[in-house]
């Protein structure tokens, strides 16, 4: 296997403070100062999203809007991982040196349907992140807000996480947070933030960004 360029670097960014908005799937009150860096250029691979991420005291907010999907979704809350997906993980005191999670580490996933009485709905839950050395306190999947909208080639979603969900949240203390997100479409492929699953991102934290808790 190639060494893939970007695990030849350690990212780090700022994640900027925001209002709460409003979590209905309609993101035209997310400013391009809120995207996420998009580093899939270094190998080569093309974008077909554009994911966005904020904070404040009552916890993290983000959002994403695909292009080009065409057919139905294939979501199932009870296997999120093999559908189409975007999922979360988080790290609340960024050991960039552990190869294994710790109980600050969580997974969160947003699927763009798979909920409701028909199954058309979107639906967000919690996730323990395997072979973890302490997993975090299990969270109540109701805790965690997600909406989304669909037009012929588009889609969006829309999610919060409160800080009660997440495990060891201080933005006092601990500005310094472990993140990753990898968004999975099964007509479009995966977009990542760092590494892909060769590099084992989803029981490794080490593979995982820094984003830092700013005010500016």
């Amino acid at each position: 296997m190639l060494v893939p360029n970007r695990l030849l670097f350690r990212f780090e960014f700022p994640l900027h403070y925001r209002p709460s908005p409003k979590i209905d799937g309609d993101l035209s009150d997310w400013s391009d100062q809120y995207l996420l860096p998009d580093v899939s250029s270094l190998d080569g691979q093309p974008s077909f999203a554009r994911i966005w991420m904020g904070w404040n005291e009552s916890g993290l907010f983000l959002a994403c809007r695909v292009e080009g999907r065409k057919g139905p979704f294939r979501c199932d809350p009870r296997q999120f991982w093999k559908g189409d997906n975007l999922r979360l993980c988080t790290d609340m005191r960024d050991t960039r040196d552990n190869k294994r999670a710790t109980r600050y580490c969580q997974q969160f996933y947003f699927l763009p349907a798979g909920g409701g009485a028909q199954g058309q709905s979107p639906v967000a839950g919690a996730a323990r992140v395997p072979r973890a050395t302490e997993n975090a306190p299990a969270v109540d999947n109701r805790l965690i807000q997600v909406a989304g909208k669909r037009t012929a080639h588009e889609y969006t979603l829309e999610g919060y996480v409160p800080a009660e969900a997440l495990a060891g949240f201080d933005p006092i203390e601990h500005r310094r947070i472990g993140l990753y997100t990898m968004l999975e479409d099964l007509e479009l492929g995966q977009q990542y933030l760092t590494v892909s699953d060769d590099l084992n991102w989803h029981i490794d934290p080490s593979t995982w960004a820094t984003a830092v808790l700013t005010r500016d």
